[in-house]
């Protein structure tokens, strides 16, 4: 049945260097993915896997499949400023957060609508500030709260062009609040949508 898959590269930029990083990724729905490097080298068939709220990490080094915890979830995922959190977020921003439609924003210009963690939720986020532009209704900013309220990172996504009749933002970009010339930039290569993904995929025994 149809799912989704795409080629990144991911930029992980430090005062002192810039990491590259090529990868392919399949998703099914909003509970599945799989993500596989293929460079540089030394990560290349590094795996992580996404079923739900669990995250497995396989590390052809040691040719073995490690779980990321709940506690390890706000960690950095492969050294970047995404975190394991970015990767299984997505499906329960429902679940975790209540969300109200706070009004006009002019910068970036459309609609601020915010995130606001439920008590029992857990994650390192009290609270996410999203802006929605006023053409496609995407997500085009966030602010990123910590535990104490204070901006902890922001995320951009820019560079929207229509694939598949679908409007996506082809380049995302975290920047830490605390980190000074640090950020995370990741570009889609490309990107196919309704692709025949087989379920097996999203296992642990094919991981």
């Amino acid at each position: 049945s149809s799912g989704t898959t795409a080629h990144m590269q991911i930029e992980t930029i430090r005062p002192d260097k810039t990491r590259s990083m090529r990868l392919r990724s399949w998703t099914k729905g909003d509970d599945k993915a799989l993500i596989v490097i293929d460079s540089p080298p030394r990560d290349a068939g590094t795996a992580t896997l996404r079923v739900g709220n669990n995250l497995w990490n396989y590390l052809p080094k040691i040719a073995r499949t490690i779980r990321v915890p709940p506690s390890m979830m706000m960690g950095s995922w492969m050294g970047t400023d995404l975190t394991n959190d970015d990767l299984v977020r997505e499906s329960s921003f429902e679940k975790d957060y209540a969300s109200e439609l706070i009004g006009r924003s002019d910068d970036p210009p459309g609609w601020l609508v915010r995130l606001t963690a439920r008590p029992d939720a857990i994650g390192l986020w009290s609270r996410i500030d999203i802006v929605f532009d006023d053409e496609y209704q995407l997500p085009v900013q966030l602010h990123y709260y910590d535990r104490k309220g204070r901006l902890s990172r922001t995320m951009l996504l820019e560079d929207v062009r229509v694939m598949g009749r679908r409007p996506v933002p082809m380049r995302l970009t975290v920047i830490p609040e605390r980190d000074e010339g640090q950020r995370t930039v990741m570009q889609y290569i490309g990107i196919g949508f309704d692709v025949d993904v087989d379920e097996s995929m999203f296992s642990l025994t094919e991981l």
